[in-house]
């Protein structure tokens, strides 16, 4: 038998443990690993073009598969790169083990150009650290790695890999390590729940990351009709199941002041695997803590808690199991003709998005209409801008795909954000994978133009305005996705977005539509 190293037992002990899959953006200390991926023909490894590709790309294929992807970074300054979508990885509570090669250990002591603090880069972002310390260790290190990221609630492990750990000899793979499981709610949360919803009082129920799958929605919307409360979830969900036969949670507005609105009079807010909602931002005489003056809050799962199965005990204490459940009815807008807008765009989406397609949206301003016409669409998932860090959208469409290659992925994306990570298309071509990319190609960074003035600033002047204009140049998204091998086009039309859009949802393989709007 060959002789293995320790990059090879890592690799095939994160294979053995259902981790086949690495978005990578290796360098020098990474080639070891980077060799060993011929000796196992299971990993699937994707190349990206920059490090927040890779962290994105693990975050949508968490949201989607429901286990964990690896990333593949080099050093420090690598795992710098990728932390804006590790923050919204964390913030999203998706499972990823996040390899980060190291300089070899006794390398290290010299203070080569390339040294950091890993570990400290590391530390905001995961849930659980290590470094490997030897080859022989690697592989359980590994293992113990997989088991730290799918614990509930599920978060980033990451594991430091020196370089001499990755090229000296090692015996075998380590076997998987049993998954904990949710703990259980106590029977107190489920007892002072139902006395809030038998009160008498206003009600709401605000749901929250495992609770907005179908399951989850059902057994909550059959509670809010047994009990006249409203049905809510967070502003930016991870993922949402979501189109017609399912429950429609309203989500909590971005804007403090219309929270606000939407809380008003309620006096028991009973939080499901989220928690009580605060202001994205501070603002002068406007509320933080959002929850109503006098309101209760009612913790009835924690994020590491089994939330479905509180849900369905507090509806069987309720005897609501009989209860059906408010569920939208299917319906889809009629396609637009003439000047194209956010508005014309979001209902040719709505007349043709395909059932069980996968949207990720960072559409910010521009795609604001798209959920309220999708509502009755054929069910679909929804996945969101989590942790606030833009450069997400297309990043977390292209670890869908990779997730889930029998569905549509359709990234509603806003022009400036989109300038972040716009390798990701690169990947997108390189692995042919299904997603249609649409632009909003608006020429501004539109929400920070309406922050400005909310925030309490001066009247902006010439040079203020200026930070927030992208029309000096102006980009052009449909050839910079054709320079990367993606079919792109720019429309300008109602007429036209429908025909591009309705030609990629008839096509595979990456697509990109540049609305100019």
């Amino acid at each position: 038998m060959t002789q293995m190293n320790g990059a090879q037992t890592l690799i095939q002990t994160l294979c053995d443990a259902g981790v086949n899959v690495c978005f990578a953006n290796p360098g020098t200390s990474e080639m070891h690993f980077v060799a060993a991926l011929d000796a196992v023909p299971s990993m699937r490894a994707v190349l990206t073009l920059f490090e927040g590709v890779a962290s994105g790309a693990a975050d949508g294929y968490g949201r989607m598969a429901g286990k964990p992807a690896a990333t593949l970074l080099h050093l420090g300054p690598g795992l710098a790169n990728a932390l804006a979508n590790f923050h919204n990885a964390m913030r999203a509570r998706t499972p990823i083990v996040n390899v980060v090669g190291d300089h070899a250990t006794y390398h290290k002591k010299y203070d080569a150009p390339l040294e950091s603090d890993v570990e400290a880069y590391a530390k905001p972002v995961s849930t659980w650290i290590r470094s490997s310390q030897s080859a022989a260790a690697v592989a359980s290190d590994a293992a113990d790695a997989v088991a730290a990221a799918m614990g509930p609630p599920g978060g980033i492990a990451s594991l430091i890999l020196p370089a001499d750990v990755s090229w000296n000899p090692a015996e075998r793979p380590a076997a998987p390590r049993p998954i904990k499981p949710r703990s259980t709610v106590a029977g107190a949360a489920i007892d002072a729940a139902k006395r809030a919803l038998t009160s008498g009082h206003k009600c709401a129920l605000l749901l929250g990351g495992s609770t907005l799958l179908a399951p989850g929605l059902i057994a909550a919307s059959r509670i809010a009709e047994k009990t006249s409360a409203k049905l809510m979830c967070d502003t930016f969900p991870a993922r949402l199941d979501r189109g017609a036969g399912l429950p429609n949670p309203e989500r909590l507005a971005y804007l403090a002041e219309m929270t606000v609105m939407q809380l008003d009079g309620i006096q028991h807010l009973i939080v499901v695997d989220s928690k009580a909602p605060v202001s994205f931002f501070a603002y002068p005489g406007k509320p933080s803590y959002l929850v109503p003056e006098g309101c209760e809050v009612h913790v009835l799962a924690e994020p590491s808690e089994d939330a479905v199965a509180a849900l369905e005990a507090l509806g069987d204490a309720l005897g609501a199991k009989a209860t059906a459940p408010k569920l939208e009815a299917a319906q889809r807008p009629a396609l637009s003709t003439g000047a194209l807008s956010p508005e014309s765009i979001a209902r040719t989406i709505g007349a043709l998005l395909p059932e069980g397609a996968v949207v990720s949206d960072e559409g910010n301003t521009a795609g604001l209409f798209v959920p309220f016409l999708t509502n009755g669409a054929p069910q679909h998932s929804w996945m969101c801008l989590t942790g606030g860090a833009i450069g997400q959208g297309m990043p977390v469409a292209t670890g869908a795909a990779v997730a889930c290659p029998g569905r549509k992925v359709i990234n509603l994306q806003a022009d400036g954000s989109a300038m972040y990570t716009a390798q990701a298309l690169w990947t997108q071509a390189r692995e042919q994978l299904d997603v249609t990319t649409v632009v909003f190609a608006n020429r501004s960074y539109a929400i920070l133009n309406m922050e400005l003035s909310r925030v309490g600033a001066t009247p902006p002047g010439p040079k203020a305005l200026s930070m927030l204009d992208l029309s000096n140049p102006v980009i052009d998204f449909a050839a910079l996705a054709r320079s990367v091998g993606v079919a792109g086009q720019r429309v300008t039309t109602a007429e036209e977005f429908t025909r591009a859009f309705g030609a990629a949802m008839s096509e595979s393989g990456p697509h990109l539509i540049e609305c100019v709007i």
